[in-house]
C-alpha cells in the first residue's frame, strides 16, 4: 500500500526537500500552494520533481479550502510547513502573520478533527519561540521556557501549543518539530544567509561592490535544511506523537557566516560588508542554540554536514549559478535570484 502525504508549503524550502525525500520513499505526495500571480515552483523545478508532486491550490485562510485539499489528498501524515516564516516581515504585517502562521494550524486541526481521520499531524514549530531565552547561549530543549520577541514567534507559539492541546484534548497524533535554522541554496534572498552566499558570489563575479547586513553579532544554530526534512518525516514514524527539538547544538554569528562565505572565495569579507541600519530589527534575539538529544535518542537523529561545508555548499551553488546566467543560460529555478524574474520564470513556464 503506497502512503500518501499531503505537505502545506510544499514551495517553499522545507517542502521542497521534504516532498523530495517522501517521493524517494514511495510516497505519493500531495503538496498545497497558494496562487499567485507569477508562480513559485522554482524549488520544485530545481530538484526535478515538479511534475511528480499534485498540486493543490489551497487559502489557509479558509477552512472550506483546507478541507477540500485533505479530501483530495486522503493523507495518512501532513506535514504543515506553510506560513509566513521571514522573521522581519512580521513586524510590517503583524495581523497576516498572525493568522497564515498561527490560526491557520488551528484550521487545519479542526478539519481534521471534523472529518475523523487518522491521519497524523507535523506541525512546524520554529526556536525564534524562546526568544530572550536564548540569550544566555545555553541550549534549549522541548522543556525550556518560550519568550518570543517578534510576531512571528508570536504566531508560531501559538501554533505551536495548539497542537500540543488538540494532541492531548482529542487524543490526534499530532506532533511539533522545534527546527533550529536550517539553510541551503533553495533558501530565499531575503534571509541572511542565502543574502551573504549570492552577494559573496557575485562580488566575486564582479556583479556587486558591497554587501549591505544589520547585526552582525547575531548567533544562530544553523543546519542544511535536507537534514531537517529528515527529522520532520522522522518524527511522524514514532509510534507516539510528541515534541522534539532539532539542531546542531553549535551557534555562529552572522560575522562568521560572512567570513566563511568570502573566503570560500578568495575575498577578505571586511572589504565588502558594511554595515545598515535599515537592517536591524525592533527586538532581535542575540543567541540561538538548540539541545537536539531527545531527537538523537528517539529519532536516532543527528545533523551530519556541519557549519563550514553548509556555507561553502550555498556559496558554491550561488557562483554556479550566476556562472551559467553570464553564459546567457536559463533555468526556471534561478528565476527567482536574478533581475526580471517574473519574466523569466513566465517564458520557462509556457516553453
Amino acid at each position: 500500500m503506497v502512503n500518501r502525504a499531503l505537505i502545506s508549503g510544499v514551495t517553499g524550502q522545507d517542502g521542497a526537500y521534504l516532498a523530495a525525500l517522501l517521493l524517494e520513499k514511495g510516497y505519493e505526495v500531495y503538496g498545497t500552494y497558494r496562487r499567485i500571480s507569477t508562480p513559485n515552483f522554482w524549488r520544485l523545478q530545481y530538484l526535478g520533481i515538479f511534475e511528480k508532486i499534485n498540486l493543490v491550490p489551497v487559502d489557509l485562510a479558509d477552512m472550506s479550502s483546507i478541507l477540500e485539499a485533505i479530501q483530495i489528498a486522503d493523507p495518512d501524515e501532513i506535514y504543515h510547513l506553510a506560513a509566513q516564516s521571514f522573521v522581519e516581515a512580521s513586524f510590517e504585517q503583524p495581523i497576516a502573520t498572525a493568522d497564515v502562521s498561527g490560526v491557520a494550524t488551528t484550521r487545519f486541526l479542526e478539519a481534521l478533527r471534523q472529518t475523523r481521520t487518522d491521519a497524523k499531524f507535523y506541525q512546524a514549530s520554529s526556536s525564534e519561540m524562546f526568544g530572550s531565552m536564548g540569550n544566555n547561549a545555553t541550549p534549549l530543549n522541548e522543556r525550556s521556557v518560550f519568550e518570543p520577541l517578534s510576531p512571528y514567534a508570536t504566531a508560531k507559539l501559538y501554533a505551536h501549543w495548539i497542537t500540543r492541546i488538540y494532541r492531548n484534548a482529542y487524543g490526534m497524533f499530532a506532533c511539533t518539530g522545534i527546527l533550529f535554522n536550517h539553510e541551503s541554496p533553495l533558501r530565499g534572498l531575503e534571509f541572511v544567509t542565502r543574502k551573504i552566499s549570492n552577494a559573496a558570489a557575485k562580488i566575486k563575479m564582479g556583479l556587486e561592490h558591497e554587501l549591505l547586513l544589520g547585526n552582525l553579532e547575531a548567533r544562530r544554530d544553523w543546519g542544511y535544511a535536507p537534514e531537517y526534512a529528515e527529522a520532520m518525516w522522522l518524527v511522524l514514524q514514532r509510534e507516539k506523537p510528541g515534541d522534539y527539538v532539532v539542531a546542531t547544538g553549535e551557534a555562529h554569528s552572522v560575522k562568521e557566516f560572512a567570513r566563511k562565505a568570502f573566503e570560500v572565495v578568495d575575498l577578505d569579507w571586511e572589504e565588502y560588508v558594511k554595515i545598515d541600519k535599515r537592517f536591524l530589527r525592533p527586538l532581535d534575539v542575540e543567541c540561538l542554540v538548540g539541545d537536539f538529544s531527545k531527537a538523537r535518542t528517539e529519532l536516532g537523529w543527528a545533523s551530519k554536514t556541519d557549519f563550514d561545508k553548509l556555507v561553502e555548499i550555498m556559496v558554491e551553488e550561488d557562483l554556479n549559478r550566476w556562472q551559467r546566467w553570464l553564459r546567457g543560460e536559463r533555468f526556471p529555478w534561478d528565476a527567482p535570484n536574478y533581475p526580471s524574474e517574473a519574466k523569466v520564470l513566465t517564458r520557462a513556464l509556457r516553453m
